[in-house]
């Protein structure tokens, strides 16, 4: 979501503030600008493009400064317009970016516009730049300090000031920032992929923190009530760069990330010996021992993981499942098990509504096991957990995930065995073989993307249509639901999917010459049950696309056209049947022009909830 990039430094810092946006602009935003502060006070530019359009603001406008702060902005409060876009300005006094949402906005408004200030936004953030502004005392690591023990909802704050040209103040609850050392100079943001190049030596804020940025150094305190006491965090090199944002011969990112996904799923599955519940953690053990039930909490594609591992655990560890849509699941009454382990699954590691379900689960309902499933190790997520798997997929920049959703797969079907094999249920012979079968798993899925051309022919016919159904049975459905949502991320076309044997009971009524119909059809012991569902399809003049495995009885016709998958993989094959609905979406958003690595509307890592 949001991103915020901001240094102090000996040296004009615009360039770094300007690249660090274009290195966050996978976290998706419609708005972005900067703000810089000298002698001479302070000084802005925004934009509601992109950020290559603010670099030739700042480049005609000839700013530059030794500090400054800078944001891309994912529109919550008021549109995407100029007026809301950060940076935001207090009286030209004082400078801020904001992630997050200040809750109790309005009431600070309205006590903020009794003392005269006037508002030229509809946003929350301006609000905290007036109400630092009104705490002021010539000190403005004081005035933070201040202004932010009367806030209630997240934030993730920059801060600078005309009357202290030489620091900035940034400030972190519930929403990420990170603290960059460097020679001379230091940073702050949201991420530290902002830094890279710039910097490897990083420091993570803890909730709570605020901490004062100055070229010589930085002063760091936590927050103790409504006091705050000076603290040390320690220093990680964390090379985050690694060539992640170089398209090299791809057109996007997603083409990019659809075809890193052999190397994704061997770094994720790399060393895998045998099965063993260290690999999830020290303590993992005696909590697997103790598990009765898992409780899957996630959003988004991550939760179709969450719903395809359900299948697995049952089926492999005999362990019962529920799987919860992490925005709904704190807000309703549920039962909770102390026995339960609780399975938060996230790419970022910074979901809003996943670390809230995990925290209510935790702290509220004394569900005190939790094992993360996530891309990031520095992550809140990872922090706030007993055990977790790093998936290892690497940056994933395309706002519709692929590689971060086959690499949790890869570590959710790892957890089914690793359980089966704690509760006595994996036999070594059945060890051998999953074994042997993940490490083929690079392999095979080369296989599949080498279907490419085939999917191609197929996506310049749904590039015409404005709707589609996906149908999958068993743990192909969550496949298929996966399916649909990228198509509908990406290309907008709306898109839905079903359980197979539902077709019949309502979205069959959907069904004519102008509905496609994908189907995900493995060569399972669901099979000819599918069959009978396609011949619904066709008896009603629908058109099939079906994608089956090669050894699979299924002829193709004219209104049944079949991608033959070079392998059936078993317990695995939702792994490689999702690659190429991956494949067809990428490539009717292609078809239609629209911008595959920032659909509208939607940010990468949704960090408000």
């Amino acid at each position: 979501m949001c991103g915020i990039v901001a240094a102090a430094s000996y040296r004009n810092i615009v360039p770094i503030l300007l690249e660090g946006l274009r290195r966050l602009e996978y976290r998706g935003y419609d708005s972005c600008g900067v703000a810089t502060v000298d002698d001479a006070g302070l000084h802005r530019a925004r934009s509601v493009a992109r950020v290559s359009e603010l670099v030739e603001q700042a480049e005609a406008e000839k700013l530059e400064a030794k500090t400054g702060i800078a944001h891309t902005r994912w529109a919550t409060h008021g549109a995407p317009e100029v007026c809301n876009a950060h940076p935001h300005f207090s009286r030209d006094f004082i400078g801020i970016v904001h992630n997050g949402i200040i809750e109790n906005f309005e009431s600070i408004r309205a006590r903020l516009e009794q003392k005269g200030f006037e508002f030229t936004s509809q946003t929350d953030t301006e609000v905290l730049a007036h109400l630092i502004n009104d705490c002021y005392e010539g000190n403005l690591l004081e005035a933070v300090k201040k202004a932010i023990v009367q806030l209630e909802g997240s934030y993730g704050i920059a801060v600078i000031c005309r009357d202290e040209p030489e620091c900035v103040v940034v400030a972190r609850q519930g929403s990420p920032l990170v603290v960059g050392v460097g020679e001379n100079e230091m940073f702050a943001a949201s991420d530290a992929m902002a830094v890279a190049g710039i910097t490897d030596r990083i420091v993570y804020l803890e909730e709570g923190d605020v901490c004062e940025i100055k070229p010589e150094g930085r002063r760091i305190f936590a927050r103790e009530g409504c006091g705050f006491k000076p603290v040390e965090r320690a220093e990680k090199i964390v090379h985050a760069y690694s060539g992640a944002v170089d398209l090299g011969p791809y057109r996007h990112y997603m083409q990019k990330e659809i075809f890193e996904q052999p190397r994704a799923i061997g770094d994720t599955l790399e060393g895998l010996a045998s099965i063993s519940p260290t690999l999830f953690g020290a303590d993992a053990r005696p909590i697997f021992e103790q598990t009765k039930r898992l409780l899957f909490l996630a959003c988004g594609t991550s939760y179709y993981a969450g719903l395809a591992a359900k299948y697995w655990i049952e089926a492999i560890a005999g362990i019962p499942c529920d799987v919860e849509i992490a925005s709904e699941y704190r807000y309703r009454v549920s039962v909770p098990d102390p026995d339960t382990l609780v399975v938060p699954i996230s790419q970022s590691g910074e979901t809003a509504d996943t670390l809230a379900a995990l925290r209510h689960a935790r702290d509220e309902l004394g569900m005190k096991n939790s094992l993360a499933i996530c891309n990031v190790a520095t992550s809140i997520m990872v922090n706030e957990t007993r055990l977790h798997y790093i998936t290892r997929a690497g940056v994933e920049i395309g706002v519709a995930s692929t590689k971060a959703f086959t690499t949790q797969l890869a570590a959710l079907y790892l957890l089914a065995l690793t359980l089966a094999k704690t509760k006595g249920r994996l036999s070594s012979e059945a060890e051998d073989e999953a074994l042997r079968r993940l490490r083929h798993i690079p392999a095979a899925l080369q296989a599949v993307l080498a279907l490419e051309p085939q999917v191609i022919a197929w996506a310049e016919r749904f590039a015409t249509k404005q709707h589609a159904l996906f149908l999958g049975r068993g743990i192909h459905y969550p496949i298929a639901l996966e399916g649909a949502l990228k198509l509908k991320e990406i290309s907008y076309i709306h898109a839905e999917a079903y359980p197979a044997g539902e077709l019949k009971h309502g979205p069959l009524a959907l069904v004519d010459r102008e509905m496609p119909v994908v189907t995900v059809a493995p060569n399972d012991k669901l099979l000819e049950k599918l069959k009978s569902n396609m011949q619904e399809v066709r008896a009603r003049g629908g058109e099939l696309y079906v994608f089956a495995d090669g050894d699979s009885s299924i002829e193709a016709d004219e209104r049944m056209h079949v991608i033959r998958l070079p392998e059936n993989y078993g317990d695995l094959s939702p792994i490689l049947h999702v690659v190429p609905l991956q494949l067809l979406a990428y490539h009717a958003a292609l078809v239609r022009g629209t911008d595959v690595d920032k659909p509208r509307n939607l940010a990468k890592s949704v960090t408000v909830e």
